[in-house]
């Protein structure tokens, strides 16, 4: 199948030009309100505290000496069932929490989320051996649990993010405040990895893994004290002023959707 596409003549680069300033005003212009970059500065800093360990409980998992010793078979069902928690936490805010203030959801979710990370600390420890408790179970158990409450910590916020892009802008706003996210988490990596390494936590030695595991836990709970960056209003309520939420009828209605060259 061929598609004939029509010759655009006099291709204006100013024209092109001035769209793209014109997106990054009034993307400017939002972030300059306080309603758009006090939530945004939350979402990154409760990423960013919310340390990475992963490699070191990795090579835990799997080390012969210290650890359970997993094989990648099982490590890769141990994912598995983390995803299946994932979705539960979607569905659990959907029917039961959707309604409910962004803070207080986020409050319950933060808290739960650093109580959750010391399931780890009870594995690393090897407590669950002294009950009886056998390591898998404690490991699905924690992926199911945590990947739940990690959820439930990210759906108010993903809502939140669709509530703060202005008007025209929506799907270029939206997409940044997505990599605010991915900066945060990016830094949250970093930092796991420097912890680990001033505690010299490596591939064969994890006698301070235990330590990491408590850092973690304390840092996740950390953005509780930062809460007041959040709307306290209802998720249905409207949070951007009106005058980004309406345009006026002599402009363009969409700044994305709108031809980059004119049609002669």
């Amino acid at each position: 199948m061929m598609i004939q596409e029509p010759i655009i003549r006099n291709f204006s680069y100013k024209r092109v030009s001035q769209k793209f300033a014109d997106a990054g005003r009034a993307m400017w212009t939002a972030l300059k309100c306080p309603v758009v970059w006090r939530p945004c500065l939350y979402m990154y800093l409760s990423l960013a505290v919310s340390l990475h360990i992963h490699e070191g409980m990795f090579y835990w998992y799997t080390d012969a000496k210290n650890g359970p010793s997993f094989s990648q078979e099982v490590v890769g069902s141990i994912s598995a069932v983390g995803a299946i928690g994932s979705l539960f936490g979607v569905l659990l805010y959907q029917n039961a929490f959707r309604s409910h203030p962004f803070r207080r959801v986020l409050f319950w979710a933060q808290l739960l989320y650093g109580c959750s990370g010391m399931l780890d600390l009870i594995l690393v420890l090897r407590l669950n051996l002294i009950i009886g408790v056998p390591d898998y179970i404690v490991v699905v158990f924690d992926a199911a649990v945590s990947h739940m409450i990690g959820r439930l910590k990210w759906m108010p916020l993903l809502v939140l993010s669709s509530k703060l892009c202005p008007s025209g802008i929506e799907g270029t706003f939206f997409a940044l405040i997505m990599s605010i996210d991915h900066v945060g988490s990016f830094s949250a990596s970093w930092a796991g990895g420097f912890l680990l390494h001033a505690l010299n936590v490596t591939r064969t030695k994890f006698d301070n893994l235990w330590l990491a595991i408590v850092i973690r836990s304390v840092f996740r709970v950390l953005p509780i004290g930062i809460l007041f960056l959040i709307p306290s209003s209802d998720p249905n309520v409207a949070i951007l002023p009106t005058e980004m939420l309406r345009t006026k009828k002599d402009e363009c209605v969409n700044t994305e959707m709108e031809s980059l060259v004119g049609r002669d």
